[in-house]
């Protein structure tokens, strides 16, 4: 087993030794620096990425070059993980929104694995399944709740996945992820600063109330933590 790798990605924590024996010589490790883009609509997904503390955005974008943030992806799964399964082309833009490690490993040879797996094959399902309900709950936070709503659940899922209070984070970058202008992101930054809920300097979002962000953000918040812990039990720490 290689030395350095990481166990801190949920999805390769839950395996069996056998599984996780199976795939160690095969995962490398690798650091995706904030930006990086690892997929665009139409590219064939030969890898598939396990992230440890970064986070990735799964972006849907429309002809008129506007975009908005379907779901984001941290330890609790993978990105191109469907791959496994077979080959496949990506349907959404997917870049690094929070720098950090990742294993990775070629889609291919996971594909091979699964087949020698049922538990892992299983375990790729039932992500699946979690990645389905994530996005038909983001399609109905986007459409139905406030934008300030939508900052606090997205700065709450950040910091689930990373573990700490300060997230690293320009306003071009939060206005595409909320699909808004970031003259709103400004405003809305600017409203819970008031509240003394977060403070906010140029990039960079501390959060001081956690409670507080709790219940201001919508239930999606919430939701989400419940489909995955319903189908992939321990992906998400306790606060």
């Amino acid at each position: 087993m290689k030395s350095l790798l990481r166990l801190e990605n949920r999805l390769l924590t839950g395996l069996s030794p056998d599984d996780l024996e199976k795939l160690t010589p095969h995962l490398n490790p690798v650091y995706l620096e904030k930006g990086r883009l690892l997929y665009e609509p139409g590219d064939v997904i030969d890898t598939v990425y396990f992230p440890h503390d970064c986070v990735v955005s799964m972006m849907t974008l429309l002809d008129s070059g506007a975009a908005i943030e379907s779901m984001t992806i941290g330890r609790e799964g993978a990105v191109g993980l469907a791959a496994a399964r077979q080959p496949r082309e990506s349907l959404s833009r997917l870049i690094v929104q929070i720098s950090g490690d990742a294993s990775r490993i070629p889609a291919a040879q996971l594909g091979r694995i699964c087949k020698q797996s049922p538990h892992l094959t299983e375990l790729v399902d039932r992500y699946g399944e979690a990645m389905f309900g994530h996005v038909i709950q983001s399609v109905a936070c986007n459409a139905l709740h406030s934008v300030e709503a939508r900052f606090c659940r997205w700065l709450l899922s950040c910091r689930d996945r990373i573990d700490a209070d300060t997230v690293t984070l320009t306003q071009e970058f939060l206005a595409d992820m909320l699909g808004v202008q970031r003259t709103t992101v400004t405003a809305v930054a600017g409203a819970l600063q008031q509240r003394e809920l977060i403070r906010y300097r140029r990039g960079i979002v501390d959060i001081l109330d956690r409670a507080g962000l709790e219940a201001a953000a919508c239930e999606c918040y919430g939701a989400v933590h419940e489909v995955y812990e319903r189908l992939l039990p321990g992906s998400f720490k306790s606060p």
